[in-house]
Order: C-alpha cells, then structure tokens, then sequence
C-alpha cells in the first residue's frame, strides 16, 4: 500500500514523502486490543504475566497472547510498523502516523455487552478516539493530506464474538435472552454493526477488513463449561452459524450501496475451524486444551501466573480459554493476507495490497 507518510523534526514542523509503509487502524475486542485497557479501570486485562511471555521483551504488554496477536502480524504483513494503543502517551508526532490501535477487551456491537467489566472503550468510544485522532494528524500534516492517509488506510474491525459470550449467554436467562430469540437477537446484532460500519465509512475509511466471529463453542472456556465429553458447546456455534452469513450478507449489501468494495468480509470460522478440528494437519497436538488456565481443559478462569502453563505454546492452538497462541494467529493472519475467496470475499489483503499501488 503505497502511501504518502511524513516525517517530523522535534520542533514539530512535518514534511512529506514516499513510503511503502501503510497507515493501519484496529477496532474491536481482545483479540485486536494491543494494550488500551491497560490504560482502564477494567478486570479485562492482560498486562501480567505469563501474558507476554513469548513476545520480544517476555513482559505482559495487555495482549491477550502469549506473543504477537492479529493488529501485530497484520502490520508486519503490510510492512509497518506495529500501531500503538490509541491511549499509550507516546503515541504522538510521527508515531500517528502509522496508525492506531484503538480496540479494547470485553466490547461488543451493543452497549451493553461487557458491562461486567467496568470501564472499557465501548464501539461509539472508539469511533469518537478514530475522529480525535484524525484531527490530532490533521494538525501534524494539514487537512487534505491526513484525509488521503486515512482514505489509503487499512482498518480491521473485530466485533460480534462477546455479544454472544458475554451478553447473551452470560449467564441462563439472561436480560437479552429474554427479551429476544437467537435468529432476532441476530438480526439484531447486524443491524446495530451496519451502523458501525456505516460510521466508520463516514469517517473516511475505504479499506474495512470485517471479521466474522470463530467457532465460538469451540474455546476451551466454553467446552469446559457447556460440553459433556468436550465437543463445542452447540448453542455457540449455532449463534456463529446464523451470526456470520447475515455479516457476509450485509457487507456485500453496503458495498453495492456504495458502488464500491469496501468492505471485506474475513471468514473467521472457517479460518479457525480448519486448525480447530483438524489440529495436528498445521502442528498443533491439541485445539481442546487451552495452554494457560486451570480446571477442565484449562478453560476454567483466567490466566494467571498461578495458572497452568504448557512449556511449548506452539503446539498450542489456544493459549488461554478464549484467545489463540501467536502461532495460531500467524495461521489466521496468514490465510487473511492469501486465502481463497472461501475465507477472504471478494478478495484478500495481497490483492487489496496490489490494486492499491497502482492507484
């Protein structure tokens, strides 16, 4: 994605040149948070150990990895540099300019989703945070300049997965439940993301990566608490199964609306489902168990430094009992940046990557 980036001097005065390096933008829930909760009174967290500890320092930095999570691999595919959380103090000057992460654990498409932990930077929160920054960028470069950057960005938006784990199914009749079926609460759901996104294009972006959700019932967290014999828990994949083709659907309906692809739709279940029932095809011994955690297959909790810890995460496939190894994510990040129109619709990131440097 060749854009133009711009270099600053510490009197703050800013120039302009040619880089291949892409400005990128996250949004969503833990499993693109690089450290904004950090930042939040908030039990969603990962800030200690052994978060972290296959990352290059070996310290927690508030991902919810053992190592690099999907923002990370993704800007390493684009040739960028890793984005900052949007609240870390040293994002300013020219770090703006490789974008920011503003994602945070525990959101979800509805307000209410999350509310258990406290303080976090809720869907509208961080659409406020992507238009601040604009202007803070629009101050370092001028106007016109940070609307091209943003126009040539690369967004990932992550959101669905907790709507359903942390808000519907929470806990037996729930408030949502109650008030709404599944194919309702579905509908919904996708109702209420069309308006994200719609927000999110109002705010210049052109290049939305959307991900579906994985196979939910299939997180050690869930098998530990839903299944008999450690099969995925059938409600959560039932919510997945009618969750992720409306999303397709709905993407596809905004990119006709707009005469544009602008949306791209990430299969992320079927992404995931492929190492999840087949593990030992991309070298992982177990997609059951997670490697950090305690009780029935270390899906029970959280993961601390009291935790069980499996001594080799890339045999792996879930480090703790929700989010994916490192070498799970590469997997992912992987199939994102190459896969076939099965996983990646209408295309994948090497095919947006090369239309861009031709415009």
């Amino acid at each position: 994605m060749e854009i133009t980036i711009v270099s600053c001097n510490n009197t703050g005065k800013c120039c302009a040149g040619s880089s291949r390096r892409g400005l990128s933008s996250f949004f969503g829930d833990s499993l693109v948070d690089n450290g904004n909760n950090n930042y939040l009174a908030t039990t969603a967290r990962a800030d200690a150990p052994p978060y972290g500890i296959d990352y290059p320092t070996h310290r927690a930095t508030g991902r919810f990895s053992n190592g690099f999570n999907i923002p990370d691999l993704i800007s390493q595919a684009i040739g960028s540099e890793p984005t900052l959380p949007y609240l870390n103090p040293q994002l300013r000057g020219e770090k703006l300019l490789v974008g920011a992460n503003f994602a945070s654990a525990g959101i979800g498409i509805l307000n209410d989703t999350g509310i258990q932990f406290l303080n976090i930077i809720r869907i509208g929160r961080q659409l406020q945070f992507f238009q601040q920054y604009q202007q803070r960028v629009s101050a370092l470069i001028g106007a016109e300049q940070a609307q091209r950057l943003v126009n040539q960005a690369l967004v990932l938006m992550t959101l669905g997965g907790n709507d359903f784990v942390n808000n519907y199914y929470l806990v037996p009749f729930s408030a949502r439940s109650r008030q709404f079926a599944l194919p309702d609460y579905v509908v919904y759901l996708i109702s209420e993301y069309r308006k994200i996104l719609m927000r999110v294009y109002e705010l210049g972006a052109r290049r939305v990566l959307v991900t579906g959700t994985g196979p939910l019932g299939c997180v050690p967290a869930e098998r530990a608490m839903r299944s008999r014999n450690g099969e995925c828990a059938a409600e959560l994949q039932t919510a997945a199964a009618l969750f992720n083709p409306q999303l397709v659907q709905m993407l596809l309906e905004l990119n006709r609306g707009i005469g544009s692809d602008v949306f791209i739709a990430a299969n992320a279940y079927d992404l995931n489902m492929d190492f999840v029932t087949n593990p030992r095809a991309y070298g992982f011994v177990t997609s059951q168990v997670a490697c950090c955690g305690q009780g029935r297959f270390n899906g029970i909790g959280l993961c601390t430094i009291l935790s069980n810890l499996c001594p080799n995460r890339d045999i792996f496939a879930f480090w703790d009992p929700f989010h994916p190894t490192e070498r799970a994510n590469r997997i992912i990040v992987s199939t994102i940046v190459t896969g076939s129109t099965k996983f990646m619709n209408p295309m994948n990131l090497s095919t947006i990557m090369a239309l861009d440097s031709l415009v």
